[in-house]
């Protein structure tokens, strides 16, 4: 018995052996290139935005406004703006994608979730040029100027209000597929001691998936911080902007500034250290948004329950 079992190969056919060396090495060179091509990125927004803050005079970034062609580098113009239209965004996001998630995962029936879970991701399929020309066409003159009475239809809270239309399929995605996660016993035993439906949602299924649904408010505020077209199009500062707080203003966020700039290289390379300043405008974006995705996981990880 004994030499019998020291004759049998446990590690397999060889064929497949090196199939599978091969298939792991392949997928570990897709992973390795996509580390290099981040770190390629990386490395061309820090040299050129390096070298921006080494020419720059630094009173330029504290000016009225945003005027990169006149050499005018206000910086907290266009963070102010970004901050603004991403908050307009997240309180049209928040409350209509954490309600639809909410549907979905407890009171929508089998029948009615596999027809409107679809049609809610194909929200998100929408090109932004489309929604942007919808801010730019119904949201700016129909609802800004008619309520509010704004002079023009171009504002911060038109291309806000857009943005959060472009959010609200990932918040309602990602905090449902959360509260869909939540375990039916803790909904039994909460059914159990007399609680109704309501009740039940408010008291356990959304404290048990709160890490989830605060990971989708900030994904979603990443996502309408990095949001370009819309306020590109419906903002309506587009050669510059001068640093405004109010939402019924115009203004000019970081990708709007980035995406008007680089219309045109020749542009560009002549007016001063404009060409410099996209790639340090890319820098401040991206240590935004990585500050916004670190903070969503070390937040997951440490309210995350597990059942």
């Amino acid at each position: 018995m004994t030499q019998l079992n020291a004759s049998i190969d446990l590690q397999g056919d060889r064929t497949r052996r090196r199939r599978e060396r091969v298939v792991q090495r392949v997928f570990l060179g897709a992973a390795v290139f996509s580390i290099l091509i981040s770190v390629s990125i990386v490395g061309s927004l820090v040299g050129e935005a390096w070298n921006f803050v080494s020419q720059v005079e630094f009173a330029s970034l504290w000016e009225i406004g945003w005027f990169p062609r006149r050499d005018i580098y206000d910086i907290p113009t266009i963070v102010i703006a970004t901050l603004v239209i991403a908050g307009v965004a997240m309180i049209v996001a928040a409350p209509l994608g954490l309600g639809a998630a909410v549907y979905l995962s407890e009171y929508a029936n089998p029948r009615i979730r596999r027809i409107l879970k679809p049609i809610i991701e194909v929200l998100a399929g929408i090109p932004s040029v489309v929604l942007g020309y919808f801010a730019l066409t119904f949201i700016g003159p129909q609802i800004i100027q008619t309520f509010f009475n704004t002079p023009s239809p171009f504002s911060m809270a038109a291309a806000g209000i857009g943005v959060g239309i472009v959010t609200i399929p990932l918040v309602a995605s990602v905090s449902e597929d959360s509260m869909r996660a939540v375990p039916d016993t803790l909904r039994e035993a909460s059914y159990g001691l007399g609680a109704n439906k309501s009740v039940t949602v408010r008291r356990v299924v959304f404290p048990a998936a709160i890490s989830g649904i605060v990971a989708s408010l900030i994904l979603g505020v990443s996502r309408a911080i990095g949001e370009t077209m819309v306020v590109f199009m419906a903002a309506g500062a587009v050669g510059g902007a001068l640093r405004e707080w109010s939402p019924l203003e115009t203004g000019q966020t970081m990708t709007a500034a980035i995406a008007s700039l680089a219309t045109g290289t020749d542009q560009v390379a002549g007016a001063g250290l404009a060409f410099q300043s996209l790639f340090f405008v890319g820098v401040l974006l991206f240590l935004m948004t990585l500050s916004l995705n670190v903070l969503s996981e070390r937040f997951v990880r440490r309210v995350r329950e597990k059942y």
